[in-house]
């Protein structure tokens, strides 16, 4: 793998990471028909699964030194149901970057900044404000378009409500059932999709490729993080990538398990054929 920015075990234990208390708000606790229904009005024909409000536990008190526990509130927000395909990507973009071309395999060997020139052409595609400006990569929140979820979105809605090390419970042994991952992928990408979904209708949130979000990367942030709609450092060497990927171990795919790489920006020509993404919209300004 890539190098990051701390140093970090390659390989985790089998040790049982410790119960994470995730306190879901009432709006989490709707029922399952509702969370996952499709977005309506996508113009760009992409299945969405809204996301309620709620409050949780982020990170793993036996993780990693940068999971220190701390209480998260994020709002409503629609998110893919599943990666941004091949497909997708070259109906919206017209190319496709990937390496192990497939249409329903995930788009790969994408930038952070080509993700994010994705968003904002799948917001023009459907008439919404682009939620990045391309000259400064700053993002407006407030903005009705497409973005790369922030960590704390991420975790949340890969969580969907459970307590344990991954949704379906602490031991890794179920893992082959919900994800692509290097015990089972045989060396490359999947079709999106073809394993088991988490809780919320959420396809492929462990494995297949890492996900962009759209947090600078920060050892330390979680001790200072705030508790509402948190959106990461001001400013940073890398950003985050979060779910492990089709070369990824058991451990990496964990639900709070924390990567980050270089975003790649425009003057750099460099990409990986782990990382690919998807997108969110905030609910409040779906159709």
């Amino acid at each position: 793998m890539p190098s990051i920015a701390i140093t970090r075990r390659r390989f985790l234990s089998d040790a049982v990471y410790g119960t994470i208390a995730v306190i879901v708000a009432g709006s989490a606790r709707r029922g399952l028909a509702e969370l996952t229904r499709g977005a309506e009005g996508a113009k760009s024909g992409i299945d969405m699964v809204l996301v309620p409000g709620g409050a949780f536990t982020m990170g793993d008190e036996n993780g990693e030194p940068d999971e220190t526990p701390h209480p998260v509130e994020v709002g409503a927000f629609y998110m893919d149901r599943t990666l941004v395909t091949q497909a997708t990507h070259q109906q919206i973009m017209g190319a496709n970057p990937a390496r192990w071309v497939a249409d329903k395999n995930p788009v790969e060997q994408v930038r952070w900044s080509d993700a994010v020139r994705f968003c904002n052409a799948r917001s023009r595609v459907e008439g919404l404000q682009p939620a990045y400006d391309e000259d400064t990569w700053e993002c407006a929140f407030d903005a009705d378009g497409y973005r790369l979820p922030t960590e704390a979105e991420w975790e949340y809605a890969c969580r969907a409500g459970t307590r344990t090390r991954y949704w379906f419970g602490d031991a890794a042994r179920k893992l082959k059932d919900y994800a692509w991952f290097e015990d089972n992928s045989g060396g490359r990408p999947r079709p999106v999709g073809a394993k088991l979904p988490n809780p919320w209708g959420l396809f492929d949130m462990y494995g297949n490729v890492w996900e962009w979000c759209n947090d600078f990367y920060g050892v330390d942030y979680y001790g200072s993080s705030p508790q509402q709609d948190p959106t990461g450092p001001d400013a940073g060497d890398t950003r985050v990538v979060r779910g492990g990927s089709w070369a990824a171990d058991a451990g990496q795919c964990r639900s709070a398990y924390r990567y980050n790489e270089a975003p790649g920006y425009v003057d750099v020509c460099f990409g990986y054929d782990i990382y690919g993404f998807r997108c969110v919209r905030a609910a409040g300004n779906a159709e």
